[in-house]
C-alpha cells in the first residue's frame, strides 16, 4: 500500500500522528485476536460436546426403537426459542435462554405409560439440538470476527506501519538535504561576498 505524502512538515506531522495511532492500537488488536481465537476454540469444544450428547441420547433411544414406532410425534412441537445477545470479545453472539414447547393433551389411561418419559426425553433432545445450532452460529460469528481482526493486525504490522515509517524517513531525509543545500548555498554566497569585498578594497 503506497502511502501518499508531500515533502513538508505538515505531511510529516500527519504521518507521525497516524503511525503513533497504529502502533498504539496494534497491541489491542493482537489481544482481541487471541481472545477471539480462544473463544472460537471454546465454542468448537462446546459443539463437539453437544454432538456427543446428541449421539449418546440417540443411542439410548435405539434400545427402545420398537416403542418409538408407536409414539405419536404430533404430541410435542417447538413453539418458540427465546434468546438474548451477549458480547464475547467484542462480538455480539446469540445465547439460548429458553425453548418453549407445546404438548398436545393425550389420555394418560389410553396411551402407553412411557409417553410422559418419552416427551421429557424428546424435549431434552430438542434442547440439545437447538443449543448445538446456537453454538454453530456463535462459532461462525466469532470465526468471521477473528479473521477480520487477523487481517487488520497483518495490515497494520506488515503494510501500514512499515509504510508510514518509510514515508517519514523519506520526508526527513528530503528536509535534511534541503537544509544542507540551503546552508551550503548560504556559505557559497557568503564566501562570494567576502571575495567581492576583498576585491573592491
Amino acid at each position: 500500500m503506497a502511502i501518499k505524502f508531500q515533502y513538508n512538515k505538515t505531511s510529516l506531522q500527519g504521518l507521525e500522528k497516524s503511525l503513533k495511532m497504529r502502533v498504539r492500537t496494534l497491541p489491542t488488536l493482537k489481544n482481541k485476536e487471541s481472545a477471539l481465537r480462544l473463544e472460537v476454540k471454546r465454542a468448537k469444544d462446546d459443539i463437539q460436546r453437544l454432538e456427543r450428547e446428541v449421539e449418546d441420547r440417540i443411542a439410548a433411544y435405539d434400545k427402545m426403537l420398537a416403542l418409538w414406532g408407536e409414539f405419536d410425534t404430533s404430541l410435542l412441537t417447538v413453539d418458540d426459542v427465546k434468546m438474548s445477545v451477549k458480547k464475547v470479545a467484542g462480538v455480539r453472539v446469540p445465547v439460548l435462554d429458553d425453548v418453549l414447547y407445546t404438548v398436545r393433551p393425550f389420555s394418560v389411561f389410553n396411551a402407553p405409560k412411557w409417553y410422559a418419559d418419552g416427551l421429557t426425553q424428546l424435549k431434552e433432545l430438542a434442547l440439545v439440538g437447538i443449543e448445538r445450532e446456537f453454538c454453530a452460529e456463535k462459532v461462525r460469528l466469532l470465526e468471521y470476527a477473528r479473521k477480520k481482526t487477523t487481517q487488520k493486525v497483518n495490515l497494520f504490522e506488515k503494510v501500514q506501519i512499515p509504510g508510514y515509517e518509510d514515508a517519514i524517513r523519506k520526508i526527513k531525509r528530503f528536509m535534511e538535504d534541503e537544509e544542507n543545500l540551503s546552508k551550503s548555498s548560504q556559505k557559497i554566497v557568503k564566501a562570494k561576498r567576502e571575495r567581492e569585498a576583498l576585491d573592491t578594497e
